[in-house]
């Protein structure tokens, strides 16, 4: 019993430190566009996250129900199987934030918890219908209906606005915009602790499930809601500064208009998604948005080669941390050693990733709108850029003044010196 007791509280531990990582790698969903265009200043911005991200995690437990009692079935199931399924969350986590891909904490976490249980117990330890529709459909239905709900609502802001002519009247509306944007990000933050928050909480209501200590079908204990809502917020707070600088500006360039519609727009599917207990990744609903947005405004880009890395990311996510999951519950099979060992590696993978960060760090200074990423140039670019043009006929009458130099005179003759000699 005080090997059980004493797992259980190592799984806990380790669900708050996800919920930490999951703060710190998905605050760009909230205030990557906030902090491009210049509405906040990036300290505050995530300073603001952060408090509305603890708010957000006592508005529902719609969420934390359909994890601890929906994707797994929780008869049989072993503690250390939670533990690996958060060692393999964690590190994708901590792997995708170190090359600043926006990939889902929720899908790292699904996938962490699949691959541990059919080690486990296998695949008839995992209840598919609900992998399929309150994963699934949602992963591929969200950045897709975010996205065209952000495009329609960039088009119609710039068409409500289209007779805005001086630069006046163009200022006054982006300083409106920037405070709709403010409000936006505050609702998005909200909706992040509202359905981010919830997944610790039902994988720590699980872990107290399978340890003897809640009955199934328990809603979260209190304890557990304030301890999953604060430690998302702490990580929020941290800022997750290599996402927000893809995210506000590796992907497109935003005008104040279209961060306020991308915000909107993806705030608004993730509420309705936690209302009806869709497990969806508020990361791919954010960047859908944001992609949307990119392609509302007329001339606007989306920098396709970062979306393409974007999207594999998204693609690897849930098998990658199934796998981890799969080989930490193998290692936990065979007793407490194993799970020393488990634990030993987490500290160590964690410890090697964080190391290789600090050799090109990335601050709140890197994140201001001056200093968007810029997509590479490419081969025709390049080429394009590489042939000068022909000079004009204008051109080739005005001498250039660059080119002109005084050539002393030689010795013994007279120069009017009002009149030096050109090359």
């Amino acid at each position: 019993m005080e090997h059980i007791t004493l797992l259980l509280a190592i799984v806990i531990v380790t669900a708050l430190v996800f919920d930490f990582t999951n703060g710190f790698h998905d605050t760009a969903n909230a205030m990557a566009t906030t902090i491009s265009t210049g509405a906040l200043r990036p300290k505050t911005a995530v300073a603001m996250s952060a408090v509305l991200n603890l708010v957000g995690a006592f508005l529902s437990v719609e969420v934390a129900k359909t994890i601890s009692g929906g994707i797994i079935n929780e008869d049989g199931l072993r503690t250390e199987v939670i533990f690996a399924a958060l060692v393999g969350a964690i590190l994708w986590n901590l792997l995708t934030w170190l090359v600043g891909l926006p990939s889902s904490s929720s899908h790292a976490l699904f996938g962490g918890l699949i691959g541990a249980a059919v080690m486990s117990a296998g695949w008839s330890s995992v209840n598919g219908g609900t992998v399929v529709t309150k994963v699934l459909l949602p992963a591929v239905a969200a950045p897709v209906v975010a996205g065209l709900a952000a495009l329609l609502a960039t088009r119609l802001t710039y068409r409500i606005g289209g007779k805005v002519r001086n630069d006046a009247q163009e200022k006054a509306t982006a300083k409106g915009y920037r405070a709709g944007q403010i409000a936006s990000a505050g609702l998005v933050s909200l909706a992040h602790g509202t359905n981010d928050a919830q997944k610790t909480m039902g994988i720590i209501t699980l872990a107290l499930v399978t340890g003897g200590v809640l009955h199934p079908g328990a809603n979260p204990p209190v304890w557990v809601i304030v301890s999953a809502g604060t430690a998302i917020a702490l990580g929020t707070y941290l800022g997750g500064w290599r996402i927000i600088r893809t995210m506000g500006s590796g992907l497109t360039d935003l005008k104040p208009p279209q961060g306020f519609a991308a915000q909107t727009s993806a705030a608004t599917v993730i509420l309705a998604s936690s209302h009806l207990g869709f497990s969806l990744s508020t990361t791919q609903s954010c960047s859908g948005a944001v992609m949307g947005a990119g392609l509302g405004r007329q001339g606007g880009v989306v920098r396709w080669s970062t979306a393409t890395r974007m999207f594999v990311a998204w693609g690897l996510t849930l098998p990658a941390a199934g796998l981890v999951g799969a080989g930490a519950e193998l290692l936990t099979k065979q007793g407490t050693w194993g799970v020393v060992v488990v634990a030993a590696l987490l500290v160590a993978g964690s410890g090697a990733i964080w190391l290789v960060s600090r050799r090109k760090p990335v601050g709140h200074g890197d994140v201001a709108p001056s200093d968007g990423v810029a997509e590479p140039a490419g081969v025709v670019t390049q080429a394009i850029a590489a042939v000068s043009p022909p000079p004009t006929a204008a051109a080739a009458q005005t001498p250039d003044l660059n080119l002109m130099t005084t050539i002393p005179a030689p010795a013994g003759t007279t120069q009017d010196p009002a009149r030096p000699a050109t090359v």
